[in-house]
């Protein structure tokens, strides 16, 4: 450590100098200072940005079974008609229509639901919203949840109950300025979740913004 008054080289852990007997303390608490003010420099110049941060995973999801209760009831019920309707009505070919009908309708619901559930998937990081979409192809968006603009959710009455709705996403993206999930499990976390992490996102770059 060199001793501002008179110049001369010191140990690290010298209170004192050898040479004049100056105190060594001031030139430690300023050379403290400075190693504070340059962190301070480089956290305001890129410190804090995005790419010192690692990219975090917060929620993946798609499609919800549960989400068409109401196809399920609706095919149930008219299944249950028919099949009281051939057994009661006296037409020996009847059974053989009904039972051709309740299938296609039973094949449709069933495929309506794997295609809903297959060709989308959404993933949510603390950087960016991610959306899948195709069956066959894939295309893969992706959203910067600092340009996300506003998260609302919707629910139907039997949703309420089941805990699944709709959440529509408003952001400044070209690609896709409004954007609709349907079928979302524990909807009400998960709009909160995202709006949570915009809210957060936009917070952290003001206070960069500020900083630099």
């Amino acid at each position: 450590m060199k001793c501002q008054a008179c110049g001369a080289e010191n140990s690290d852990d010298a209170s004192f100098c050898q040479n004049c007997g100056a105190s060594l303390k001031g030139n430690a608490a300023n050379g403290a200072g400075n190693s504070r003010a340059a962190d301070s420099i480089q956290a305001a110049s890129g410190g804090s940005g995005r790419g010192n941060e690692p990219e975090e995973q917060l929620w993946t999801g798609g499609f919800a079974a549960k989400a068409m209760i109401g196809t399920w009831f609706a095919a149930l019920g008219l299944s249950a008609g028919l099949i009281v309707l051939s057994l009661l009505l006296p037409i020996p070919v009847l059974p053989l229509i009904v039972g051709g009908v309740v299938s296609l309708l039973w094949i449709y619901a069933i495929g309506a639901y794997f295609v809903r559930r297959l060709s989308v998937h959404y993933t949510l990081t603390n950087q960016r919203f991610l959306h899948e979409s195709g069956l066959l192809s894939r295309v893969t968006d992706r959203i910067e949840v600092i340009d996300i603009d506003d998260v609302t959710f919707r629910q139907g009455m039997f949703e309420r109950m089941l805990g699944v709705g709709t959440i529509e996403i408003e952001s400044s993206d070209r690609t896709h300025p409004r954007l609709v999930l349907a079928g979302i499990d524990d909807v009400k976390r998960v709009a909160g979740l995202i709006d949570d992490v915009r809210r957060k996102e936009r917070r952290r770059r003001g206070l960069h913004i500020e900083q630099v």
